[in-house]
């Protein structure tokens, strides 16, 4: 087969994969660039990057809220390790404030969503960037897309203190309660690595402890009748002048 054909064979096939693979993408629509979202409580932050995490319930995932002042930073690729790939970031509800306030849709902002990354340009590198995603019902974990201080905010009425059930990452982070929300702050994080967190609710907890508490009980008692039960064998035994066959294996030993 002539070379140059089998060449332009292998280039048309590329391109149509790589259009397959845009069309499959299918970016961000406007409608969910521009979806309404509150950001007034996360924007008074002294950190760099701030997050608020939002809890889910049995039927839906929880929320992220995030909002970064830029500092010097025009572009922002977003991106999330899978296990076999590298998966762009799905956002909604993202904003964009100038030094002097000016609000900006996301919609008006230059966003493409590849088929690795999430790309968002801002026309000012001294702004400030809001945008949202979905979390875990009790878990977050994202990479830290910027160098800078960081806080994460719980949500309301959750912990994330106790090793069973909760844990933090990275290390080196300062802890405190603001009006019953659990805030964890740090100096500094380095580009490209993980905020890892698993908490819950407070309540949780003392439920969980009266339900271990109640198993235990149950078990205890489905133990004790138990041995009633092959105590009680033994004595019908012993009042029988009954002895053990030891050639027999017609049942589990030391049940007499």
């Amino acid at each position: 087969m002539n070379r140059r054909l089998v060449f332009a064979t292998v280039a048309v096939a590329l391109l149509l994969l790589g259009a397959g693979c845009a069309a499959f993408s299918g970016g961000i629509s406007d409608e969910e660039l521009d979806r309404e979202q509150d950001y007034s409580d996360v924007r008074d932050s002294d950190a760099d990057v701030t997050i608020a995490l939002e809890d889910g319930d049995l039927l839906n995932s929880g929320e992220y809220r995030t909002v970064y002042d830029l500092n010097g930073t025009e572009e922002l690729s977003l991106s999330q390790s899978t296990i076999y790939s590298q998966e762009p970031l799905d956002i909604y509800s993202v904003r964009y404030w100038y030094p002097n306030g000016t609000e900006v849709n996301g919609s008006d902002l230059e966003i493409e969503q590849g088929g690795s990354a999430t790309t968002v340009s801002v026309p000012d590198e001294n702004g400030t960037l809001a945008f949202s995603g979905d979390a875990g019902r009790k878990t977050f974990r994202q990479p830290a897309y910027v160098t800078g201080s960081y806080e994460v905010r719980l949500p309301e009425n959750h912990r994330a203190s106790n090793f069973l059930f909760g844990e933090v990452s990275p290390n080196g982070y300062e802890r405190e309660v603001v009006d019953g929300q659990v805030r964890f702050s740090w100096d500094e994080i380095d580009a490209d690595r993980t905020i890892s967190l698993r908490y819950y609710l407070a309540r949780d907890i003392p439920l969980f402890l009266g339900l271990t508490g109640v198993v235990v009980l149950f078990g205890g008692i489905g133990i004790g009748y138990y041995y009633r039960q092959v105590k009680r064998l033994r004595e019908q035994r012993d009042e029988f002048g009954l002895e053990p066959d030891d050639d027999s294996d017609g049942g589990p030993p030391g049940l007499l």
